[in-house]
C-alpha cells in the first residue's frame, strides 16, 4: 500500500508532500556545507601558503595537528550536541549554531597566530556539531514512508551543491581579493541562515523530554557503549577508520600537493584554447597566473559526483554490500595513488574521477552494511556509531597530512636538505626583512623606483616592527597598487624559493623540477594506498570470519 501511495504522488505530488521546514532545511544545509567547504577547501593552502600571499606560513605539523584534531573533534560532538538539540528544540540549536558559525569563520580570517587559528576553528567546529545532527533530524521529522527516501534524495542533493559550488567561489574570491574574503564569504553563507531560521523557521512536532541535561548526554553515550559492546560492530568499524584515512588525504594532503608540484597552467592552455569551451568560463576557472587553483581541481570529486552517482548507484544496487566496499575501496585507491604519482595535471584530474567512482561505489554501502548487521529493532542505535570511524581517521590524518608529508613531500623541507647538502646557506623562513630588502620587495612587488620607495620609508635602519609601516603605504596609497597586493615585512616561503633558484643558478620551475626528479615527493602515495589496501585485506578477514561465523549463529 505504502509502494502504491509512492507511485500515487508522482513527482510533482512529491515536492508538494514536503512541509516547509524539510524546505528551510535543505537551503539551510545548502548554505552551511557553502560555507564549510568554501573554506575546508583552501584551508590547508591557507595555514601553509607564503606569508607575501596573505596566508599564514606555518609548517605542514602544525596544518595536520589543526585540521585534523579539529575535525576529529567535530564528528565527535554530535554525539552530545544531539542530545542536546533534543532537549532544548531545534530553534534554539539553529540559533547558537550560526552564532559559532558566523563569529568563527569571521574571526578565523583576523587571527593569525598558530593558538589563535587552532581555537577559532574549534569554535567553528562547535558550531558545526550543534548544527549538523540537528538538519537532519528535521528532515526525518518532515518526512514519512511516502516520501522519506526522495526527500533525503533532494537533501544530499543540497550537501552537493553547496559543497561544489563553495570551493569554486572561495578559489576565485581569494585570486582576486585576498584570503580575507574567504572567511567572509563564509560569514556571510551563515548570515543567510541566520534570516531563515529567525523568519521561515517553524519547530517541528517533537516529543519535550524531562530529562536533566546531563541525563540526556548520558543516556546518549550509553546508547553508543551498548552498541559498540557488539564486536561486530567494533570490529568493522575499526576497519573503516583505514577507508576514511585514505579518504581524508583528498582533501588534507593532495591540495598543498597539488600546489607544490603540479604545473596546473596546461590545464588553463586548454580551457583557454578548447572551442567548445566558452571563454567566459575558462576565465572563471583559471586564476591569475594563467593555471587553475588546487581548490578547483580537487572540488571535480563533488562534480563528478553530482554527475555519476545516480548511474555508479544503479550499476551496484543489487551488490552485496560487503563486496561494493571493498571493490570501492580499490577502485579509490587506483584513484588516489594515480592523484600523487605524477605531476601532470591531466593525470591527476584523471586520479580524482577514479577515486570519486570508488568513493561513490563503498562510501553509500558502507551505511547500508551497518544496518545489515544490526540486530532487528537496534538499526537507529547502531547508525549512531558511523561518525566515530571518521573521527579516529581525522585524529590520525595528522600523521600523514603533517609529520609524514612535511618529511617527504614538502617542497621547502626538500630544499633545505638541498641547500644542506650542497653547503648553502639562506636566512631562515618568517626572520624579519633588513631595510634593504623591503624596500626591494616594494620595487618588486609594486614596480615603483627605489627612489619613491627611499622616501616612503622612515630613515632608521632598525625596524623590527613592519607593521605600522605597511598599514601607512597600504592606508595612504603612497606605493600605486599596494592596496591590493600583500606587503610582508619577513622573508616569506616564496622569497626563500626564489632566493635558492637563484643561488642554484635555477628558474624557480626548473628548480621545482629538480628537486621532484631528486627527492620523489610523489613516492608519499605508497603509504597512501597501502593504508586502503590494509582496509580491503582486513574486509576480506572480516567477510570471511566474523560475518560467516554470525551467519551461522543465526542460522
Amino acid at each position: 500500500m505504502n509502494k502504491e501511495n509512492k507511485e500515487d504522488l508522482g513527482f510533482i505530488g512529491l515536492l508538494k508532500s514536503f512541509p516547509r521546514p524539510f524546505w528551510v532545511a535543505s537551503a539551510m544545509e545548502l548554505f552551511e556545507r557553502w560555507a564549510w567547504y568554501g573554506l575546508f577547501a583552501v584551508l590547508a593552502l591557507y595555514l601553509t601558503g607564503s606569508t607575501d600571499t596573505g596566508a599564514l606560513g606555518f609548517s605542514h605539523t602544525e596544518k595536520g595537528e589543526i585540521m585534523a584534531y579539529v575535525t576529529g573533534i567535530l564528528y565527535l560532538l554530535p554525539i552530545i550536541t544531539g542530545a542536546i538539540a533534543d532537549k532544548i528544540g531545534y530553534k534554539k540549536s539553529l540559533i547558537i549554531a550560526y552564532i559559532l558559525l558566523g563569529t568563527g569563520y569571521y574571526f578565523m580570517g583576523e587571527v593569525t597566530s598558530y593558538t589563535a587559528v587552532f581555537l577559532m576553528f574549534l569554535w567553528v567546529a562547535l558550531g558545526a556539531a550543534m548544527f549538523k545532527p540537528v538538519a537532519s533530524a528535521i528532515v526525518t521529522k518532515s518526512t514519512d514512508e511516502r516520501n522519506s527516501s526522495f526527500g533525503f534524495g533532494v537533501f544530499y542533493m543540497m550537501v552537493n551543491i553547496g559543497g561544489f559550488f563553495g570551493p569554486l567561489f572561495s578559489a576565485k574570491l581569494r585570486d582576486t581579493y585576498g584570503w580575507k574574503i574567504v572567511f567572509i564569504m563564509a560569514a556571510s553563507a551563515i548570515a543567510v541562515n541566520m534570516i531563515l531560521v529567525l523568519f521561515f523557521f517553524k519547530e517541528p512536532d517533537r516529543e519535550e523530554s524531562n530529562e536533566s541535561f546531563g541525563q540526556t548526554i548520558m543516556k546518549s553515550l550509553k546508547n553508543i557503549w551498548e552498541a559498540l559492546s557488539d564486536m561486530k560492530l567494533t570490529l568493522l568499524l575499526i576497519i573503516m577508520i583505514g577507508f576514511w584515512l585514505m579518504f581524508n588525504q583528498l582533501f588534507y594532503t593532495l591540495p598543498t600537493f597539488i600546489e607544490d608540484w603540479v604545473n596546473t597552467k596546461p590545464l588553463g592552455e586548454f580551457l583557454d584554447k578548447a572551442a567548445f569551451i566558452p571563454q567566459w568560463f575558462a576565465d572563471f576557472f583559471k586564476n591569475k597566473e594563467g593555471g587553475v587553483n588546487p581548490e578547483m581541481i580537487v572540488n571535480l570529486d563533488a562534480f563528478f559526483i553530482v554527475i555519476f552517482q545516480m548511474a555508479v548507484s544503479t550499476i551496484i544496487l543489487k551488490w552485496k554490500p560487503i563486496n561494493a566496499m571493498m571493490t570501492g575501496i580499490l577502485i579509490a585507491i587506483i584513484g588516489i595513488a594515480l592523484s600523487f604519482y605524477t605531476n601532470n595535471v591531466f593525470y591527476t584530474i584523471l586520479g580524482i574521477l577514479i577515486f570519486a567512482i570508488g568513493e561513490m561505489t563503498s562510501n553509500p554501502k558502507f551505511s547500508d552494511y551497518i544496518a545489515k548487521i544490526s540486530p532487528k529493532g537496534k538499526e537507529a542505535l547502531y547508525m549512531g556509531t558511523y561518525f566515530l570511524p571518521i573521527s579516529a581517521a581525522n585524529f590520525l590524518t595528522k600523521l600523514i597530512t603533517g609529520d609524514l608529508y612535511e618529511k617527504y613531500s614538502d617542497k621547502v623541507s626538500l630544499l633545505k636538505r638541498l641547500l644542506a647538502e650542497k653547503g648553502i646557506h639562506i636566512k631562515e623562513i618568517g626572520t624579519p626583512l633588513s631595510k634593504e630588502e623591503f624596500i626591494q620587495k616594494l620595487y618588486n612587488l609594486n614596480s615603483i623606483h627605489l627612489e619613491e620607495a627611499l622616501k616612503i620609508i622612515p630613515p632608521t635602519e632598525n625596524i623590527k616592527d613592519w607593521g605600522p609601516i605597511i598599514k601607512q603605504i597600504k592606508e595612504q596609497a603612497l606605493v600605486p597598487g599596494a592596496e591590493n597586493v600583500v606587503i610582508s615585512g619577513e622573508f616569506s616561503k616564496n622569497d626563500f624559493i626564489a632566493e635558492a633558484a637563484k643561488q642554484l643558478g635555477m628558474s624557480v620551475n626548473e628548480l621545482t623540477q629538480y628537486l621532484w626528479e631528486t627527492y620523489h615527493p610523489s613516492n608519499i602515495w605508497y603509504i597512501i594506498a597501502g593504508i586502503g589496501l590494509i582496509t580491503i585485506v582486513g574486509l576480506v578477514i572480516y567477510d570471511r570470519v566474523i560475518a560467516a561465523r554470525a551467519k551461522k549463529q543465526v542460522a
